[in-house]
């Protein structure tokens, strides 16, 4: 297997970027990255990720949140005050001390609390497949930076191989001249071809740093130091029905699962919504010290209460209706999800198609043009051609290799859109 050898091409930019510490302990220098090994970095370091893990860390606070209402409820309260009397035929005034130990515990709200904890786990349920879309979205950007930076490494490859092609044909057309066989014509004819040759190479050693830029900030690892990557842009059957994608894609989909674990949060939400009709049952205690001096009186006291709605302003009505004007919401949601899923793994699988049956076209059109361009050399060595039948096979030469090798690239593109549109990895 090749490998790609990443050369200092980013020397003069990085040297106004600092490295991090986390760049410095995820990639080390020189190390040799495979696109497993890239995907992984990206799951440790990149921030939309460790983003989306709060959110699962705060939703699984609210359940516990959620839960204090089963347990009792203990508050310690102490207190002075100095009362200074109204009256001004006493200049006397009093002082008081108080403190107080209250419990308070929830006998029964008719399943208010537990609809709240249900509400919390389902909303945590739905963070967690949120979190998996962002880190399969984030694999996706990776492996599309991937492929990008290997298809603009090839590419400058093909252009340096023009380049040096070029630049044999000149020495050629120099040589002809300098005997007399040929006019001066040629000469310039291929001094231009390598001017323009070396532009074109300008241009896709600049591509190559600019995709090494992009496969940095997908990692995560804007400030990475230098590392070699493995070359795998080649071309591997991907074998799946377009039925089988789809199933795939409504079973997976972790963007879908969150709406519907919503959707089931909402309809509990309904629940809730109407236990305000409902009376709540409570449970008190407390022990009490007080008086004008210490040592402090004390007593206690125990008791039920029972708190029933009577009128709250229609708040519980609005509070419904909320709620299902919500689940409505989350219900014509998931159905444009399906809807926006279906259509994502259609263009996915058709474009892997596409590519497919462009890449053994492209190869044949490379195996021709190679075959023309070596008769235009022969013809011209043999001084039986002209400049510009040597030019025109060695564009048509290198527009073919590039065109393989945009279609190797879309290839492997087109798999992972078609992973990320099923949501497998």
């Amino acid at each position: 297997m090749r490998r790609v050898v990443l050369t200092p091409i980013l020397s003069g930019l990085l040297l106004v970027l600092p490295y991090s510490a986390g760049a410095e302990e995820a990639i080390k220098t020189s190390e040799i990255l495979n696109l497993k090994r890239c995907v992984e970095i990206a799951l440790q370091k990149h921030p939309d990720i460790v983003a989306a893990a709060g959110e699962v860390e705060v939703n699984q606070s609210r359940i516990g949140q959620a839960k204090a209402n089963y347990y009792p409820q203990v508050d310690l309260s102490s207190g002075y005050k100095k009362y200074s009397p109204v009256s001004k035929t006493s200049n006397s005034s009093l002082d008081e001390y108080k403190s107080s130990a209250t419990l308070t515990q929830n006998i029964f709200d008719f399943g208010k609390t537990a609809t709240q904890v249900e509400i919390q786990t389902l909303n945590r349920e739905s963070t967690n497949s949120d979190l998996r879309n962002i880190k399969e979205r984030v694999v996706l950007n990776v492996k599309q930076a991937y492929y990008g930076f290997l298809q603009a490494k090839q590419n400058r490859e093909v252009a340096l191989e023009t380049v040096k092609q070029f630049e044999q044909h000149l020495q050629q057309a120099k040589g002809f001249y300098e005997a007399g066989t040929k006019p001066k014509f040629d000469v310039t004819k291929a001094e231009v071809d390598l001017s323009n040759a070396k532009l074109n190479l300008i241009k896709a050693e600049n591509a190559l740093r600019i995709t090494r830029v992009v496969l940095d900030n997908a990692m995560g690892m804007p400030n990475a130091p230098e590392y070699t990557i493995e070359d795998v842009l080649l071309y591997q059957k991907y074998n799946m029905t377009l039925k089988d994608a789809i199933d795939k894609a409504y079973e997976n989909r972790p963007d879908l699962k969150s709406v519907i674990t919503k959707k089931s949060a909402a309809e509990s939400s309904i629940d809730l919504a109407k236990k305000g009709y409902y009376p709540t049952l409570a449970g008190n205690a407390g022990y009490d010290w007080s008086g004008e001096k210490l040592p402090l009186q004390d007593g206690w006291n125990v008791g039920v209460t029972i708190t029933i709605p009577i009128f709250s302003g229609y708040l519980t009505d609005h509070q419904v209706q909320e709620a299902r004007a919500k689940l409505n919401v989350l219900k014509a949601q998931e159905e444009s999800f399906r809807q926006g899923v279906l259509l994502e793994v259609q263009q996915a699988y058709l474009n892997l198609r596409e590519a497919e049956e462009r890449i053994s076209t492209a190869q044949l059109i490379v195996k021709q043009a190679q075959e023309n361009l070596e008769l235009a050399n022969g013809r011209y060595a043999a001084g039986l051609g002209n400049p510009v039948e040597v030019t025109d096979s060695q564009i048509v030469y290198s527009n073919a290799k590039t065109s393989h090798i945009q279609a190797l690239s879309d290839y492997n593109v087109a798999i992972a859109n078609l992973e990320k549109a099923m949501g497998v990895r």
